[in-house]
């Protein structure tokens, strides 16, 4: 795999949920096709690579549109992995944020390094996780 004979997306609506299967693994309880796309459909900006019409990869960045934005999923199916599709998702996204004071996200602390090599630096947070907001998405 090559990234560049992969495409890349930015609209709303540029995929479907029957494009986006096989993400999330691991997770205990993943979010649905449905949610996934409902949740790109709805962020400020959002980048997803595309093998022919398989999504492999996607990141998303919800924003007040003017100085702050958060950056939730950054994501790449485990065959795709490896070859540079986070990086280059990351630098895309980057790219449509422009230059905003501040682009934060949240990460497992062994994803830290990656970050880092991206330019993020390791900040402190906290956060609050609600299982059954997933659970109640799906429909």
């Amino acid at each position: 795999m090559r990234v560049e004979d992969l495409t890349f997306a930015t609209d709303a609506g540029c995929v479907t949920p029957h494009q986006c299967t096989g993400f999330f693994v691991g997770w205990p309880l993943p979010p649905s096709p449905e949610q996934l796309v409902a949740v790109l459909d709805g962020s400020y900006r959002r980048v997803v690579a595309l093998d022919g019409q398989r999504v492999v990869g996607f990141i998303n960045a919800i924003s007040d549109g003017v100085l702050t934005a958060f950056i939730p999923w950054l994501e790449v199916l485990p065959d795709y992995q490896g070859h540079g599709l986070g990086r280059e998702l990351v630098r895309r996204l980057l790219e449509e944020l422009g230059g905003m004071y501040s682009i934060d996200l949240c990460c497992d602390p062994e994803l830290v390094p990656y970050y880092e090599k991206q330019g993020f630096l390791s900040l402190s947070g906290a956060g609050l996780r609600n299982p059954g907001a997933i659970v109640a998405g799906r429909g």
